[in-house]
């Protein structure tokens, strides 16, 4: 079905907005990157907005607002994440439940029904999940039941996001995801205001706020994050080169997750919510092949298997 290749093609766009959000916070603090990459965003999703229709009701409108507070649940808790550790286990967990939680409620709620295909299609897709979000090289430890209980939560926030959005009618066309996103640029953009107004009364400078002073974490206003290249070595060149473009960064960070966000819905009006949300969890995929491509890292080769699995899941979700 085409909603999968749509899904799919969503999810690699997502991960190239977490590439960018990552590359940003390397200069810019990561509640900043999350705050201007929403407000670009935005932009993006008004400029599009007569393109595709404005009957929307209140309904509509209100189910926007509560996906923009999930994503904004879903960034505290991926920043609690990393602090907590270890990502080589919390990042794969946060993306299976991503993709769990939202198909549950299609397959059991909405009552929607797949193949056979199309059932184990959904199987191959949970495991690329867990192998693209694999982070090779980090050593494992046993998790602390806070981090396992904050990473279900943010996987439960992403996946809400999903279901949320889901719930829109198809005439309201980019109505919801642009009340979604004003609700982050309100929310993010009231915390970095306060940020900046408690440090000016303590007689520090607004440089002060802006440079990263967290753990280095690009997220988007929807929840998705690069966690699996957050604590990566980047090459001096690649950071001098970025020194004085993170601003631009993180705006183009904002702007591929706005993009994301369409293709996502679009999706979804054209298919299956339990298809789509297993898709979309792939987005870390998009991450590791930018990376390879402007880092120069290396694959690991778990997580070619997961690359492949997930091509052959949106085939066979498409067919299925």
């Amino acid at each position: 079905m085409l909603s999968a290749l749509i899904a799919l093609l969503g999810a690699l766009v997502y991960g190239s907005a977490d590439f960018l959000g990552g590359l940003a916070a390397r200069r810019l603090r990561s509640i900043v990157v999350t705050a201007v990459s929403a407000a670009s965003g935005l932009v993006v999703l008004v400029v599009g907005l007569p393109l595709f229709g404005v009957d929307a009701t209140g309904a509509d409108m209100a189910w926007g607002v509560a996906a923009g507070l999930f994503g904004i649940v879903a960034v505290v808790l991926l920043y609690a994440c990393l602090a907590i550790g270890p990502m080589s286990i919390l990042s794969p967990l946060t993306a299976v439940v991503s993709a769990i939680a939202p198909m549950l409620w299609g397959l059991l709620v909405k009552g929607e029904s797949l193949s056979p295909l199309g059932y184990a299609g959904l199987a191959v897709a949970l495991v690329a999940v867990v192998l693209v979000g694999f982070i090779p090289g980090a050593k494992v430890v046993r998790p602390s039941a806070r981090g396992l209980v904050m990473a279900v939560g943010a996987g439960i926030a992403i996946g809400a996001f999903l279901i949320v959005i889901d719930q829109t009618r198809d005439q309201s066309g980019l109505v919801p995801l642009v009340f979604s996103r004003l609700t982050s640029v309100v929310i993010t953009g009231a915390v970095v205001g306060f940020m900046i107004l408690a440090a000016v009364r303590r007689g520090r400078t607004v440089t002060a706020v802006l440079i990263p002073a967290d753990p280095d974490l690009g997220a988007t206003p929807t929840g998705h994050a690069d966690l699996a290249h957050a604590t990566a070595p980047i090459p001096t060149r690649i950071l001098a080169s970025t020194r004085g473009r993170a601003w631009w960064l993180a705006i183009g960070c904002g702007a591929l997750d706005a993009v994301a966000n369409g293709f996502m819905l679009l999706a979804l009006r054209l298919g299956d919510l339990s298809v789509v949300s297993a898709l979309t969890a792939l987005y870390p995929g998009g991450t590791i092949l930018l990376a390879a491509i402007v880092l120069r890292e290396r694959i690991a080769a778990v997580q070619w298997i997961g690359l492949v699995l997930a091509l052959a899941a949106g085939a066979m979700l498409a067919v299925g």
